[in-house]
């Protein structure tokens, strides 16, 4: 069982949250910092999902503490997705009106044969663009067609638009491990404060 985190408003000082759902298919607790140092606790009930959340954290410098309780007996789908869902809710809830951040993020990250791109922008508009063929069906118990259902619940809920583009691979655990980590980059360029921006929204319409 996790532990439990106190839930604190986002601002510049303390860029946190802590959200719950609740479904007949998942029941779902992710407490996030933006302002970490990359510590994680995951408990997913997909061995290979907790490994890709914990590049999240790792390379993001996000602390996040993920626990789930889903019908895998059923598959993956829904605790897959709802994760994605819960966390971009978190996300959103964290950043909170994006003053002084830089808004965008990119990062390419190879893993031996295997290079990935990805970009982000913290727009306030959802929508992903993914080019991902993955070489295998199945990476441990993750059924690889649900890192895409993953990503859309995300950029739903957090109100992103995301760019994922694999450009090369043979092995599927590195194609996915680029992915998470290029995102993981992605997510700390685009989350940082930008000393020249000083408590501007980056954005002429004064909003996001």
């Amino acid at each position: 069982m996790t532990q439990q985190l106190p839930a604190t408003l986002p601002s510049a000082a303390a860029r946190r949250a802590d959200v719950q759902r609740r479904t007949a298919e998942t029941q779902i607790r992710v407490a996030v910092n933006l302002d970490g140092t990359g510590q994680s606790r995951l408990h997913t009930g997909i061995g290979f999902l907790d490994h890709m959340l914990d590049q999240i954290a790792r390379h993001g410098l996000i602390d996040l503490d993920v626990h789930c309780d889903g019908d895998l007996h059923i598959d993956g789908h829904h605790t897959v997705e709802d994760i994605g869902i819960t966390l971009g809710q978190a996300f959103a809830q964290a950043v909170g009106d994006k003053r002084g951040i830089r808004r965008y993020g990119h990062a390419y990250v190879p893993l031996d044969e295997a290079l990935s791109r990805v970009v982000v922008d913290f727009s306030g508009r959802p929508g992903l663009h993914m080019d991902v063929h993955f070489t295998a069906g199945m990476i441990g118990q993750l059924d690889t067609q649900l890192v895409f259902e993953f990503f859309q619940g995300f950029v739903n809920h957090a109100g992103v638009t995301l760019h994922i583009d694999n450009l090369k691979g043979v092995n599927a655990h590195h194609q996915c491990e680029t992915i998470f980590k290029a995102f993981a980059r992605a997510l700390r360029a685009a989350l940082e404060h930008d000393p020249r921006l000083g408590d501007v929204i980056p954005s002429t319409k004064g909003s996001l």
